[in-house]
């Protein structure tokens, strides 16, 4: 099948982590430019070593940006515009949480997940699109998650970012379809980086690794019908999918990439 994503520009937030890597990878695989935006700056220039190394034709840029700064945001926009030229595509991937009961959260983690959350995929979709109604094309994928479509224990707030996640691309598709563009999202059920190589000292991952033991993990994957978590590569595979001309009569769904743990 002909994605047509040689030399298309797609921005990816958090791409030097976890998904975020392996959508870079899928994207570097079709031959794309990719801006990388990423709080780590380190951290995706490391993913960018692997994209060269593939030979595949694409090229990498790496942006440092925090999503919750809106001008920081706006400024890696038009850096990856200079760089690559027009954005073809967005990948709002960013995520933050940590695996607390509600009442025992802080308040301090509930505005992190808010700001990280549901703000950063705000101010990016914000950010591009301007050019894309202005060309009349553009395909933004956000990454939400299964707790965003049914509420997950231990992931109250995070679980209600998510559902806002959904809700502002349905919205956003609605009012951005008569100029051809496309909003769809992405929901992974649990992913666990397999080593420390694919994190940074800002992923939530520095923290949850401690939380999800061998033990855990063994129970976690009892939910799934095919016993076992998902991987990174079969996120970005829907992303990339979803992103591309193959999908071009699809805009506002939400597709679940967690190996039947929900079925809406």
């Amino acid at each position: 099948m002909e994605l047509g994503l040689r030399d298309k520009h797609v921005i990816v937030t958090g791409g030097g982590t976890n998904i975020g890597r392996a959508i870079v990878h899928a994207f570097a695989a079709e031959g794309s430019r990719i801006s990388i935006a990423e709080l780590v700056p380190a951290q995706g220039e490391k993913v960018a070593l692997e994209v060269a190394a593939m030979d595949s034709g694409a090229v990498v840029n790496v942006i440092p940006t925090d999503v919750t700064d809106p001008e920081k945001v706006d400024s890696m926009v038009m850096t990856a515009i200079s760089e690559f030229g027009p954005v073809d595509i967005l990948v709002n991937n960013v995520g933050w949480t940590v695996d607390r009961l509600f009442i025992d959260k802080p308040r301090s983690e509930w505005e992190r997940e808010v700001q990280v959350n549901l703000w950063g995929a705000v101010n990016c979709i914000h950010a591009v699109l301007p050019g894309m109604i202005e060309r009349q094309s553009g395909s933004i994928v956000c990454i939400s998650s299964d707790a965003g479509r049914m509420g997950e224990y231990r992931e109250a707030v995070y679980s209600a970012c998510k559902a806002g996640v959904i809700a502002l691309s349905k919205s956003v598709a609605r009012e951005t379809g008569r100029y051809g563009l496309r909003l769809n999202v992405v929901c992974p059920g649990l992913v666990v980086p397999p080593d420390d190589e694919e994190i940074s000292n800002e992923s939530m991952w520095t923290e949850m690794r401690s939380i999800f033991t061998e033990e855990v993990k063994e129970r976690v994957e009892r939910n799934y019908l095919f016993r076992r978590m998902g991987k990174a590569s079969e996120v970005a595979n829907a992303v990339v999918f979803l992103s591309s001309d193959a999908a071009s009569f699809i805009t506002g769904q939400t597709l679940s990439v967690s190996g039947g743990y929900t079925m809406m």
